[in-house]
């Protein structure tokens, strides 16, 4: 995407860009035994060693390869709460999409982390995995999947201090280049948030209704970048194919069959019997039964989902698997009953990320988050 308040340009990923191995990769830097599982209880939060060099030209020079820059610049704002460092590793007009819309420039991302840290004093954001493609010279692509941990012991924008501690996932994809984040899509999983903070959700969505969170609602034209940002013009797998496994073609077409088409030999065939899944507001579960069900009942409320591919990239090889990053948008009509309510017959916005780790042509796991608190936000503002 060019735009004219992006100091670079979002340059789409190509199939030389996707790291064929896990040599730079959170599994090595946190010395994990297996590919893919993500964080485990008790693990070294910064390790000793940094992992090997990678080229990162205009980069800080204590970061030797993008997973290192991505973790420690996370802790350096976070926990050890040098927030205004955002202001050296994101752009004075860097573009954030979050749930509501888009954020725009660095001194929005600092006013939004004070006012975080201040409602979560001891907050934790673990590094759960990193997707990462590209290079310091088209700019590095990284999908950070994150658990963030704390006790809401001061006021946020969901109300007064409650007490309760949460655990929340959040997926970010962001495209640096020169020590710079310049775009962004991050999904903060609100909606199980809100629940473990006690909060009714639908009294939530009322407040948040009155108080209008920014960049909320979108316009047809942030909608628009949102989708296109990053994204390639053609599918990699039809401007590059290739014989064999495609992990384009395959996530593409996979998730083509699953929700436009509800394709049931796709859903048994592509996926692990036992498969995981995480998902926003407690959705937790193992099995293509209790995904189907979902599934349908989604599809009962929106039976009109026109379901498209925004950006896909990806790490490994045939042998040990691979982790994508697919980041993905809807339009579709509420029309169903289920559980938003009875039907409004309004024209919604959804858009998501997931996270899959992939085996021989088997989904093992899946990570996907989507904005479902601002959904229901946009079907009450219809009522």
């Amino acid at each position: 995407m060019t735009n004219s308040r992006n100091h670079h340009p979002a340059n789409a990923l190509d199939r030389e860009h996707m790291p064929s191995d896990y040599k730079v990769s959170l599994d090595q830097y946190f010395s994990r035994n297996s590919v893919g599982k993500g964080y485990r209880e008790g693990e070294l939060r910064i390790p000793e060693n940094f992992g090997p060099k990678q080229s990162m030209q205009a980069f800080e020079g204590c970061y030797k390869n993008i997973i290192d820059y991505i973790v420690r610049i996370t802790h350096k704002i976070w926990e050890d709460r040098d927030v205004e460092y955002i202001g050296d590793t994101y752009s004075p007009n860097s573009l954030v999409f979050d749930d509501y819309g888009l954020q725009l420039g660095n001194k929005k991302i600092i006013a939004d982390t004070h006012h975080t840290t201040r409602a979560f004093s001891d907050i934790q954001l673990i590094a759960d995995e990193v997707v990462w493609a590209g290079n310091d010279e088209i700019g590095f692509h990284t999908s950070h999947r994150t658990l963030i941990r704390g006790t809401n012991d001061g006021d946020s924008k969901y109300g007064p201090a409650t007490g309760k501690t949460v655990d929340v996932l959040v997926i970010a994809n962001c495209v640096a280049k020169d020590n710079d984040i310049f775009l962004e899509h991050v999904l903060y999983n609100n909606s199980s948030l809100v629940h473990q903070l006690g909060l009714d959700l639908n009294d939530t969505v009322q407040k948040m209704l009155a108080d209008k969170p920014a960049g909320w609602p979108r316009t047809d034209q942030i909608w628009n970048e949102l989708r296109a940002a990053g994204s390639p013009e053609q599918p990699i797998s039809i401007s590059s194919p290739i014989a064999g496994f495609d992990p384009d073609e395959y996530v593409r077409n996979h998730s083509n069959a699953i929700w436009n088409l509800a394709d049931e030999e796709t859903l048994r065939n592509n996926y692990k019997p036992d498969f995981a899944f995480q998902g926003p507001t407690g959705r937790a579960f193992s099995g293509i039964d209790i995904y189907r069900k979902w599934r349908d009942s989604t599809r009962a409320i929106f039976p009109d989902i026109e379901f498209q591919m925004d950006e896909v990239y990806w790490m490994g090889n045939d042998q040990e698997g691979y982790i994508t990053s697919e980041r993905w948008s809807a339009i579709a009509t509420h029309t169903g009953v289920g559980l938003y309510g009875e039907p409004t017959g309004a024209l919604v916005q959804i858009w998501g990320i997931t996270q899959r780790s992939i085996l021989n042509g088997k989904i093992q796991n899946e990570w996907a988050l989507f904005n479902e608190l601002d959904l229901m936000m946009q079907i009450a503002a219809a009522r």
